[in-house]
């Protein structure tokens, strides 16, 4: 599989693994708070447990996301449907305001028409990449994800 070769992905680990290491020393130091005999030592323990566990959900919701949104782009991918972005660019490569907006445009309109297809959901969202908006576009991609996971669902 390509993606093992990915350099996101390989930073992706490569920082999962180091947030591993930092969630293990912290519920260490909260376990040695625990077994303390003072009351406040152990409330703090306490305390630093709900740190790791937040964090452990907030990875395997992360990762859910990433993988989902691979699976997203093989599949247009091999539909010839993923989204190029044709326009004017910057000498540094990026599209213009102009040409951003056009294809922002184009892709609101495809969702518009099909609100609960989780293709043009994803176009948005990297239309919305494209005008530099990164957290409409997260949000994007996590909505096309969830219909992308119920269409999955619905087809088994």
């Amino acid at each position: 599989m390509r993606l093992f070769r990915q350099p996101a992905f390989l930073a992706a680990v490569a920082m999962t693994v180091l947030l591993a290491m930092y969630f293990a020393f912290v519920a260490q130091y909260a376990v040695a708070f625990v077994m303390a005999d003072a009351w406040a030592a152990k409330a703090l323990g306490l305390a630093l447990l709900v740190l790791p566990a937040i964090g452990l959900w907030y990875v395997i919701v992360e990762w859910r996301l990433g993988t989902t949104v691979q699976r997203m782009a093989d599949v247009l991918e091999g539909e010839g449907g993923l989204p190029l972005h044709d326009g004017e660019r910057l000498p540094n490569g990026r599209l213009t305001e102009a040409a951003a907006e056009a294809i922002f445009e184009v892709a609101r309109l495809e969702a518009e028409h099909s609100p609960d297809d989780w293709r043009a959901w994803f176009r948005v969202a990297w239309a919305y990449d494209a005008n530099r908006d990164r957290s409409m576009a997260r949000k994007s991609l996590r909505h096309a994800a969830d219909l992308f996971r119920a269409e999955r669902r619905a087809s088994v």
